[in-house]
């Protein structure tokens, strides 16, 4: 048993109880825990801080993300598979996951940080990837990746979609130059709502045909949504998006 001047008191105890209960883990050693949600300033010393749990948790975060990609793009080249996990286990992303766990509550600050205002992302950040590590040195590597594979899969998901539909107006150029030796342009056929939430439906068309329309919440989602329907259109697929 630790000495009594270095017990957790019942309030550390309450935050690392309830910490448990939000990320759905439970610590076989609590002060693995604790230590992830250590800010340096209010920690003895630096090694006692999540900073080098931090370090840790990047690595297996990263790990974790390119077996993912690895094996969800096998069509990717390295380059490719790099500029989606820039995307995918970004500072950014990392700080949103800490916020939709709400671990800024959690945090151990010291006096002269402001607990009662903003956590800076960095911040959040920081701690995400210092609970991984934590769950990754009670837990083992399966625990570690179950926890992240709940945060990573919807953003592969996402950023999987992102490169289709960015990528879905230059394959039916490349298409239709082969099919009718004529580009596609991109028709406005209706706009709805005030001007601060509009919608946009744009058609895309070659020659005289007009394909299925799409919706969208800019003129330039409209477009690729536009273009992901005629792609599907033309190859006989279901529509990706409703045309009315």
């Amino acid at each position: 048993m630790p000495p009594p001047e270095t017990r957790p008191g019942s309030r550390e105890l309450a935050i690392l109880e309830e910490c448990q209960e939000v990320i759905g883990y439970r610590f076989k050693r609590p002060e693995l825990l604790r230590a992830a949600l250590t800010h340096t300033s209010s920690a003895n010393t630096r090694t006692a801080s999540n900073e080098r749990l931090e370090f840790l948790g990047d690595s297996v975060l990263g790990l974790v993300t390119c077996e993912q990609l690895y094996q969800r793009f096998p069509e990717y080249q390295e380059g490719d598979l790099t500029k989606v996990k820039s995307v995918v286990v970004s500072r950014k992303t990392c700080a949103r996951f800490s916020q939709e766990l709400g671990l800024g509550d959690f945090l151990f600050l010291g006096k002269g940080v402001n607990s009662h205002g903003e956590i800076p992302a960095n911040m959040l950040a920081d701690v995400f990837e210092a609970l991984v590590a934590a769950i990754f040195l009670d837990g083992g590597w399966e625990e570690a990746r179950a926890f992240i594979l709940d945060f990573i899969e919807p953003e592969i998901e996402r950023v999987a979609r992102d490169a289709t539909a960015a990528n879905a107006k230059s394959q039916l150029q490349t298409l239709t130059q082969r099919r009718y030796g004529d580009t596609p342009r991109y028709f406005l056929l209706d706009e709805q709502g005030p001007d601060h939430d509009k919608c946009f439906k744009v058609a895309a068309q070659i020659n005289n045909e007009r394909f299925p329309a799409a919706w969208g919440r800019t003129k330039k989602e409209a477009e690729l949504k536009a273009a992901m329907n005629a792609l599907a259109y033309l190859n006989n697929q279901p529509l990706p998006y409703p045309s009315d």
